[in-house]
């Protein structure tokens, strides 16, 4: 039996009436490489890759190429890829979790089931350019107008790219509605309980290893990161409220103590819980 979290007693943390759910963050950073063969692991997340610095020569399997600022790749999730550069490079990524892309897809009338990217390699895009450029500004500057900032371009970015970008849907049969539906509900209501993935399965009225298959089909993230990624807005909220101190903020939100929340948080949201606290000041 896989074991997720900690034991508490219950807390419901319910948002105020009509109030949206928090998004999670996109998340950005630099990726400098070297002359040779550059290879790109696959990701959880999408990413959107911009070329950042000068122009870099090479070559993608027989196909010879020039990148200059702004060319834009789209590497969907579970994608990954393999080049060979000639000069020293410098690019943004842009990473956009799965659970983004379909929530934003949710507020656009589009199947959230589908909410994935078609893979698109040195393509020009001014809007995806002047979001990257704002979250690098941002970034580099420290975050100074907090994380709803961040946030904004992140929502902006992703239905941008479901509304040019989004790949066919040909995603294969997950959890049915009812059932994803009963899932997540349950996880909402036990966060900060041990919720193992035999538990879990028994509310979906599937096995164990199905559940993990289907939960994964029917998200985009596994079971245990969904989780984690609830856990995380648990404890931004509580945050946010400002009525806890951090360690007991962290057991509310199901972590096992202070500083794995912090670790993944940090993951999660690409900040620290000091962060998002000092932002509600």
């Amino acid at each position: 039996m896989q074991v997720i979290g900690h034991t508490r007693a219950p807390l419901r943390l319910e948002p105020p009436a009509g109030a949206p759910r928090p998004y999670v963050g996109v998340h950005v950073g630099v990726h400098s490489t070297q002359p040779g063969v550059i290879a790109l692991e696959a990701s959880q997340d999408h990413r959107v890759k911009i070329h950042a610095g000068a122009p870099v020569r090479g070559a993608c399997r027989a196909d010879r190429f020039v990148y200059t600022r702004g060319d834009v790749d789209l590497i969907p999730a579970g994608a990954s890829d393999v080049w060979q550069e000639d000069d020293a490079g410098t690019s943004l990524i842009l990473s956009l979790s799965p659970s983004l892309l379909r929530r934003v897809a949710a507020d656009m009338g589009l199947d959230p089931d589908k909410a994935g990217l078609e893979p698109r390699h040195q393509i020009r895009d001014p809007q995806i350019e002047h979001i990257a450029w704002a979250l690098d500004a941002e970034r580099r500057a420290g975050d100074p107008t907090g994380l709803l900032y961040r946030e904004s371009l992140g929502v902006a970015l992703a239905a941008h790219l479901l509304g040019r970008y989004k790949a066919p849907g040909r995603l294969r049969r997950g959890l049915s509605a009812p059932q994803l539906r009963r899932v997540t509900e349950y996880i909402e209501e036990h966060l900060d309980h041990d919720l193992s993935l035999d538990r879990l399965a028994g509310v979906a009225g599937v096995s164990a290893s199905h559940l993990k298959t289907l939960f994964k089909r029917s998200t985009g993230v596994p079971v245990h990161e969904y989780v984690i990624q609830r856990r995380v807005e648990r404890a931004k909220a509580l945050l946010l409220r400002g009525d806890l101190p951090a360690s007991q903020v962290a057991i509310e939100a199901g972590f096992a103590h202070q500083s794995h929340m912090a670790r993944c948080m940090r993951r999660v949201l690409g900040v620290t819980p000091a962060k998002v606290a000092a932002s509600a000041r």
